[in-house]
């Protein structure tokens, strides 16, 4: 599946055209607009302001659902779970359609739950697809990065074993939350996240 990049701006996320997925929804509609006869899912990896903030705008501009981790769609309306207010912002007050949990299919993609940097992150793995690429939130980034877990909602211990469980995936492209996209070999940078989250929470 081709899967195209759309970069963040600003504090904005990244977000991914993946056919008829839109993976999350932080950039402004305008960013969308060209694709608003493609969109039917918006699937966001994790409540976090910064990739949520325009989603009920571009919901209804494409008429798509919504699908988020049951255990962050709070998140659609909870400032506090939200992070909202550290953006001087509000929620944007929109409930889910669908509501994910581990395992579940979305399109081509499996839902992996990786909780760490929030309690309802997700991961979105094409098993199928020759290129194995994995949408990886604010799990795992490039170069050996992961998310931060010093948030609300944030744990370490479990931030360990979302790396760990990804790190025994056979993965090939790496489009993360933040920064650079990976086309091949991902499962180095994964498992020098690992490490990496070791040495600095031993």
């Amino acid at each position: 599946m081709h899967i195209e990049f759309i970069e963040g701006k600003g504090y904005y996320s990244n977000s991914y055209i993946c056919g008829n997925i839109l993976v999350d929804a932080g950039l402004p509609p305008e960013f969308f607009a060209k694709y608003k006869a493609d969109i039917e899912t918006i699937v966001i990896t994790h409540a976090h302001y910064d990739h949520i903030e325009h989603v009920k705008e571009i919901s209804e501009l494409c008429d798509a659902e919504i699908c988020i981790h049951e255990l962050d769609a709070a998140g659609l309306t909870d400032d506090s779970v939200s992070l909202a207010g550290a953006f001087s912002r509000r929620s944007p007050g929109i409930a889910a359609d669908r509501l994910l949990k581990d395992g579940d299919r979305v399109g081509n993609f499996d839902v992996i739950h990786t909780p760490g940097h929030s309690r309802g992150s997700i991961c979105l793995y094409d098993r199928e697809d020759e290129s194995h690429p994995l949408i990886s939130g604010d799990t795992v980034f490039a170069d050996g990065g992961f998310g931060r877990i010093d948030f609300a909602g944030s744990d370490e211990s479990s931030m360990r074993s979302s790396l760990k469980r990804l790190s025994e995936i056979d993965v090939g492209g790496i489009f993360p939350g933040h920064g650079r996209v990976v086309y091949g070999n991902g499962n180095k940078h994964i498992r020098n996240s690992l490490e990496n989250f070791g040495s600095m929470y031993p």
